[in-house]
């Protein structure tokens, strides 16, 4: 069966995994995904992740995050959708909660968090928010 938004799909396993206080949740496998979850682990929302190459399907296996009791991602919201894209320029990156939270976004340059791309001066597609 074909998905009309995979990304939105890997952010909606990480929060219920997350909510659920799993160790470890398998998310099916796209370079994307796979470099989005390479910044969450960048960002310090998750501990690491593994591509495990299966035979029907890779997967990406994400091991959570948790401080205490409290998950390390309080909470996702997709922003750019099939249905509605969204883009910023370089002068205009979103500010999650103050510079508490991230945005991560597909450039030219690929998948980077909002700092990096202020950094490199770049803009693009604004994928998700993450706190």
């Amino acid at each position: 069966m074909s998905m009309s938004d995979p990304v939105a799909d890997m952010l909606a396993r990480l929060r219920n995994a997350t909510l659920a206080r799993h160790d470890t949740v398998e998310i099916p496998f796209s370079t994307v995904k796979g470099e989005i979850a390479a910044a969450l682990r960048q960002e310090g929302y998750i501990e690491g992740f593994k591509i495990v190459r299966n035979e029907p399907i890779d997967v990406i296996r994400v091991k959570l995050k948790y401080q205490g009791d409290l998950p390390a991602i309080r909470g996702v919201k997709r922003v750019s959708r099939p249905g509605l894209r969204v883009y910023s320029k370089a002068s205009q990156l979103p500010k999650v909660l103050n510079g508490l939270g991230s945005a991560i976004l597909s450039t030219n340059r690929g998948i980077l968090t909002d700092a990096e791309a202020r950094e490199a001066n770049v803009g693009g597609e604004v994928l998700c928010h993450i706190w």
